[in-house]
């Protein structure tokens, strides 16, 4: 159940950013010291970094070696995953096919992979994939495990 949750959390925070109006909203966040501590050293070459605190989650967005990236901690600044924009190259040939079977009409909008810490969840899986697929008004976001499995996520519009 908490690895239902913490991927639901995570995928819920990347769909809202990927469905956003694009709109830059300012306002100022506490992160804790201990996880801006901990990022410095995980991630000490990333750039453009803004923190996001919600759901339970503090959320770094930020560029490393060219590439948008999100690295979630718990409130008690546990490191918990890391999200990586990928291209659908990334992902096997058969899974983008299914997913145009599956999917027929729907382009591939936009692909992260999330990279959960099974040390501190070791019942997370610990790499899923997550697709922005659309068709003209339609969005549709879905979730394909590391087998290649794919599943619907949730439907935008």
């Amino acid at each position: 159940m908490k690895k239902l949750f913490i991927t639901a959390a995570i995928a819920t925070m990347f769909s809202a950013s990927v469905f956003a109006d694009g709109t830059k909203k300012v306002h100022t966040v506490t992160v804790s010291y201990s996880v801006i501590n901990k990022f410095s050293t995980q991630f000490p070459d990333a750039k453009n970094i803004t923190w996001t605190v919600n759901n339970g989650f503090q959320r770094a967005d930020f560029e490393l070696e060219g590439v948008q990236s999100s690295a979630f901690y718990d409130l008690s600044g546990d490191f918990v995953a890391i999200t990586e924009e990928i291209t659908a190259k990334a992902v096997p040939a058969a899974t983008l096919k299914e997913i145009n079977t599956k999917f027929n009409g729907y382009t591939v909008d936009h692909m992260i992979v999330l990279q959960n810490n099974t040390e501190f969840n070791p019942d997370a899986e610990a790499t899923v994939y997550f697709a922005d697929l659309k068709n003209g008004q339609k969005e549709a976001l879905v979730r394909i495990d590391a087998d290649g499995h794919i599943e619907l996520y949730k439907e935008v519009k």
